[in-house]
């Protein structure tokens, strides 16, 4: 299989693995999608990992496999790209890419569908469709525009330029920087914490971020105060409440 799903205690591993370069080709795409909508299926899966190994990340789309797409094949296919990078972003959990080496085209994509995105120093991210002839197609001009705004996302994408771990963290793109060594000892340590946390609740604050973001302002506060007022009714709230009383702030167990 060119992806796999590991879960160890709570932390669900999504790991690409498609040597040398993880190219993401139709196969690789699929597979995703039916990984991420089991990862939101799975109780046991409290976080996860996108990881594409220690070397790269991905390096984007498969080209060659590409390249011989005409125009009436990739209108029929790219709502199943398109969908398969959301399934990922839509998993109710929260998710931190681990990102080592190059995170290029679909690569960076697919970080970007990530809560959270940890980089070697030695990372290089870009958009390079445009270099091609292209845009990106995987999501690329909305989450990327809505991450890092849409002057910086304009410069990435329409220039195709490749960014370096430490210009990718100034500019927002990703969030942390650590040696390449430690990328995902550090991506499982968030996972691992957020693991051990009231999985609705986790679920209720991702929904209601991820939708004000894309909705008005008072939609995104309905749905804020539906889930707010919800989680009244959870064994979570609950417990922490309880614990909060009894023994003082932030030492609740949720599992």
């Amino acid at each position: 299989m060119t992806v796999n799903l590991e879960v160890v205690e709570g932390v669900g591993t999504i790991r690409l693995d498609r040597p040398p370069m993880n190219a993401l080709d139709v196969a690789t795409q699929d597979r995703l999608k039916e990984l991420a909508e089991e990862a939101t299926r799975r109780e046991d899966v409290r976080a996860v990992i996108l990881y594409g190994g220690e070397k790269v990340f991905a390096a984007g789309a498969d080209i060659k496999e590409m390249q011989n797409m005409d125009h009436t094949a990739m209108v029929l296919r790219s709502r199943a790209l398109q969908d398969s990078f959301t399934a990922v972003a839509r998993i109710p959990k929260p998710v931190v890419a681990a990102v080592t080496g190059y995170a290029l085209g679909g690569g960076c994509e697919l970080a970007l569908c990530a809560d959270f995105r940890i980089a070697a120093e030695n990372a290089k991210l870009g958009q390079p469709e445009i270099l091609l002839g292209l845009i990106p197609g995987a999501g690329g001009t909305q989450r990327l525009a809505r991450l890092v705004g849409p002057s910086k996302a304009k410069d990435l994408i329409f220039t195709g330029r490749m960014v370096k771990a430490d210009e990718a963290l100034t500019l927002g793109l990703v969030d942390r920087v650590v040696p390449a060594g430690e990328v995902y000892a550090e991506a499982h340590a968030w996972g691992a914490r957020l693991a051990q946390g009231p999985a609705i609740a986790l679920r209720a604050a991702k929904e209601s971020i991820d939708t004000g973001l894309e909705t008005d302002i008072e939609t995104g506060l309905a749905v804020e105060r539906n889930w707010f007022a919800g989680l009244f009714a959870t064994e979570d709230r609950e417990r922490g409440m309880k614990s909060f009383v009894e023994e003082g702030p932030g030492k609740a167990k949720f599992l």
